[in-house]
């Protein structure tokens, strides 16, 4: 896909790894609207802001009558709950899966259609190691990410017909706020993770892995 034409919403584009993708979609030339619960939040030069909390679906349809030329979807809005699934607090858990399956879901039927009307193009989902990797601790994190994980492959058979491509970016812990417990040896810069990401997308690459961490946890599950 062709990056330095393409109409771009990023979801949760107010901070972290959302801004970083937004921005540097902005520098390779795209145009680019910031998805956010409260558009205010949006501190990005450039970029277009627009009002989206994925959990909502008369948000996700509003945004998509209001940006109509998009050609370029990246599903990155999030949440982490922290959550086991036996012990965990079930609203908590289902709040994971509303976000990260069903709020993933209800942004690609919303804007399939209009990407299709555009002429074609491309979604990314943000997905992580833990769509393979399933510790207890983040039993909630790890079941909404590997559901979106099976969401990723479904869509992109159904909607390769269509013309729009779907891809998935499946990454470790990033030194953004939601990984701030974790120590920095541990976690790759956003924006070495944004780069290959959209190096990836520009390729047409299906699943692009972001870190030795996911290379590793992928190629044991091959083994």
């Amino acid at each position: 896909m062709d990056l330095t034409s393409a109409v771009a919403l990023v979801t949760g584009a107010n901070r972290g790894f959302g801004r970083v993708l937004a921005g540097q979609l902005l520098e390779r030339g795209a145009t680019v609207y910031a998805g956010a619960r409260n558009p205010s939040t949006v501190d990005l030069p450039g970029a277009i802001p627009l009002q989206l909390d994925v959990t909502d679906p008369a948000s996700v349809e509003h945004a998509a009558q209001a940006a109509t030329d998009v050609t370029l979807v990246i599903n990155n809005a999030g949440s982490n709950t922290g959550q086991t699934l036996v012990a965990g607090d079930l609203d908590r858990i289902r709040l994971e899966l509303e976000t990260h399956y069903f709020g993933t879901l209800g942004v690609i039927r919303a804007f399939a259609p209009v990407i299709q009307t555009n002429g074609g193009g491309a979604i990314l989902n943000v997905l992580s190691v833990l769509s393979w990797l399933h510790p207890s601790r983040a039993g909630a994190y790890s079941a909404a990410k590997a559901a979106a994980w099976a969401l990723t492959d479904s869509v992109r058979e159904e909607l390769a017909p269509r013309g729009v491509a779907v891809s998935a970016l499946h990454v470790g812990y990033m030194d953004t706020d939601m990984a701030a417990r974790i120590p920095a040896d541990q976690k790759t810069d956003p924006a070495i993770v944004a780069k290959l990401a959209l190096d990836g997308l520009a390729g047409g690459s299906r699943e692009i892995l972001a870190d030795e961490v996911t290379r590793q946890v992928k190629a044991g599950l091959a083994a």
